[in-house]
């Protein structure tokens, strides 16, 4: 992984050395706890790189479908998803083949009356801003008249910039909210067969319609007969899993007509783009794994003063129908509810932001789909997250490189940030980054130089979506979820407050987690920050210190004890970033009193005295084992090396009669002889 400091030669030596030796002093001492990182082992609830379920003919696909499965560490959730399964389904027997014969035929007319209207638009080069709104609505329409394929495929081309123009993208955004319901008496009949009881007997009542209605299943508001509790039924649309299979296959059919083209004029593989749409559809089509994602993000906002995540009802629960626990709250899609409820729009607006926020930097596991009828304010200010179909999982290695994205953009490293593109996916293996550092330089300096009042996260993806029609850049999946998920927070706060500001919510817990979360691999980054080209940078930690103090904490102040502790280990046992900080203070020819006297001034109240004595005392015996253990170690060395020196010189020794001693030694046993042992001129030990 690219490290900031150690590249292109910009490194003092001595902090490339320190950053080195913070990590190994972190492996030692937290090597548990870097094995499972944000794992159960920190009561996160994630799932294993390696969970890949295949079976039969789906493990011999040998297409662009595995360099799918295997890019970027991605953490599959639950594949049910192959083109060979979906090969095997729609041409099981003759029947199923005439009936994806006469989907084909549904599709391809009401596609080709589609396509014949614009080409006649080309042709009288009818282009105004009218004609295509018009064309927009009428896409909406065909997708909607097409069923819950091509609706889902709809709401995923409006978050795809990569793939279609701004005009279309808006118009197909109704299509997360306005999806005809299917008939009551269809779902009565599914929650029956589900259960496998009558209605009456599980349910004292159920609403007469439904309260909201998806691309795949609508939701009923109910009471459980058993204990009174409100509860929300959520029902799968009736036969459309063969309606789905058969247009999945008929996706991949034609994208492989249309992919020779989009490579060369986008930049994408149209198969690759229809395959991450197609786990997902699948994913989302499975109420047995929605039911496994909610029970994980129940997990971990456990005991969270600011998220509530429904219980589920799992006796209730099949693959077609989910029972769940009636979120008392009001729908982010009524904001003026929200202010009339009487609830704080500005720390509700908080809590969301970094609720979202810890899904990707700490969990991994975030919520794909967070529109406003998703989310709720509840009366006590937190916010509660339903539908969890559309749900993503980063690898530790995708947060990794995703927290290196961000010091590069700190350190105005715009080569590591190219190299970033390449690690998350955005550009292919081997692309020459030497064109778009450039752009990446242009485009963030543009946003960098406007202040924090006028930033907002849709500068930077309005920025950013210019280069996908300049490079080579696509778009992964995941990411194009992870971009919806915080343009849709951003979109929904700015709809309670226009004055709303992403960063100045991002911006504090982003600090808070680097100065106090105890992950080495934040810790590594915590350094790469401060300093930059071998220069402590005091700016940088004032502010970190001042924005960390004013993230949300439910009335705790900001407890940097554990940070100085932690600190202080690093500080006895790396000779290196001693150094480098001693020499802080000296910088620029002048004794920095002034910075030191502020920082002094910023750290009051976040230190506990008691707190800090207390870990000396608690962990100076470990640590001092610690490091007696890396002396004997140093020492043994020491003496392997002068023994094996001492055999080697012996051996040159000339037969006896001559008298001759070879006295000669190379650099490197001098070298061996003189470091090996971390021997000091005094002769003493020394650790590093």
């Amino acid at each position: 992984m690219r490290s900031t400091l150690g590249s292109q030669g910009k490194c003092n030596s001595r902090v490339g050395a320190a950053v080195h030796g913070v990590r190994l002093f972190s492996k030692r001492v937290t090597r548990a706890k870097s094995r499972v990182s944000t794992g159960r082992a920190r009561g996160v609830v994630t799932r294993g790189t390696l969970d890949v379920r295949r079976n039969g003919s789906q493990a011999l696909v040998k297409d662009g479908f595995d360099d799918l499965e295997m890019q970027n560490g991605l953490c599959v959730l639950n594949q049910k998803y192959s083109p060979e399964l979906i090969r095997e389904k729609v041409l099981s027997s003759p029947g199923e083949v005439v009936n994806l014969m006469g989907r084909g035929v549904q599709v391809g007319l009401e596609f080709g009356v589609y396509f014949g209207k614009l080409l006649l638009d080309s042709a009288l080069s009818d282009d105004s801003s009218e004609k295509v709104k018009e064309r927009a609505g009428e896409l909406r329409g065909l997708l909607t008249r097409l069923g819950p394929s091509y609706i889902k495929a709809g709401q995923v081309l409006a978050n795809r910039p990569d793939v279609l123009r701004a005009d279309y993208m808006n118009e197909l955004v109704i299509l997360q909210d306005d999806v005809p319901a299917f008939p009551n008496e269809e779902a009565m009949s599914i929650i029956e067969q589900s259960v496998g009881q009558p209605i009456g007997e599980i349910f004292s009542s159920v609403s007469e319609k439904p309260v909201a209605a998806a691309s795949l299943g609508q939701v009923y508001r109910a009471t459980l007969r058993s204990t009174g509790e409100d509860v929300a039924i959520k029902v799968q649309r009736p036969n459309i899993e063969p309606v789905i299979y058969r247009d999945l296959f008929l996706f991949r059919f034609f994208a492989g007509f249309i992919n020779g083209w989009a490579i060369k004029q986008l930049g994408t593989n149209a198969q690759l783009v229809l395959d991450e749409f197609a786990i997902k559809l699948l994913e989302e089509l499975d109420y047995k794994q929605e039911a496994r994602n909610q029970m994980d993000f129940y997990e971990n906002y456990r005991g969270d003063p600011y998220v509530y995540i429904p219980k589920l009802f799992t006796e209730y629960c099949s693959n077609r129908v989910l029972v769940m626990e009636w979120v008392n709250g009001v729908r982010c899609t009524d904001p003026q509810g929200i202010v009339e409820a009487g609830i704080d729009v500005e720390e509700f607006i908080r809590v969301g932001v970094v609720g979202g926020l810890r899904q990707l930097l700490e969990f991994g596991l975030f919520h794909g789909d967070p529109h406003p009828g998703n989310l709720f304010a509840m009366r006590d200010g937190r916010i509660a997250y339903i539908d969890f179909g559309n749900v993503a999982q980063l690898s530790n290695r995708n947060k990794q490189i995703l927290i290196d994205a961000v010091v590069h953009a700190v350190n105005e490293d715009y080569v590591g940030m190219a190299g970033d593109f390449i690690n998350l996916g955005f550009l292919a293996p081997g692309t020459e980054v030497g064109p778009i550092v450039p752009a990446l330089e242009t485009i963030w300096s543009d946003c960098r130089d406007q202040s924090m009042v006028n930033f907002n996260f849709r500068t930077v993806t309005d920025q950013f979506n210019k280069l996908v029609y300049r490079f080579p850049i696509r778009i992964p999946e995941r990411y194009a979820l992870v971009i919806r998920s915080l343009l849709t927070q951003e979109g929904i706060c700015m709809t309670m407050d226009p004055d709303f500001k992403f960063l100045e919510v991002a911006y504090p817990y982003v600090a808070k987690r680097l100065l106090t979360d105890d992950d080495p691999i934040l810790r590594e980054r915590l350094i790469q920050v401060l300093f930059q080209d071998g220069v402590f940078q005091w700016n940088r930690l004032e502010t970190l210190l001042e924005l960390a103090s004013e993230a949300p904490s439910k009335g705790r102040k900001l407890d940097l004890s554990d940070t100085i502790v932690d600190g202080a280990k690093v500080m006895l046992t790396d000779g290196a970033l001693r150094t480098a900080l001693l020499d802080a203070l000296t910088q620029d020819n002048r004794l920095h009193l002034d910075e030191i006297t502020r920082l002094a001034t910023r750290l009051q109240g976040t230190v506990e005295p008691r707190v800090v004595v207390d870990s000396a005392l608690r962990q100076g015996p470990a640590f001092a084992r610690s490091m007696l253990l890396q002396w004997s170690q140093r020492v043994m060395a020491r003496d392997a090396a002068g023994a094996r020196i001492r055999t080697q010189h012996a051996a040159a020794v000339e037969p006896a009669g001559h008298g001759l001693v070879t006295e000669q030694r190379t650099q490197e046993q001098k070298a061996e002889i003189r470091c090996g042992g971390g021997v000091s001129q005094q002769g003493g030990p020394h650790f590093l």
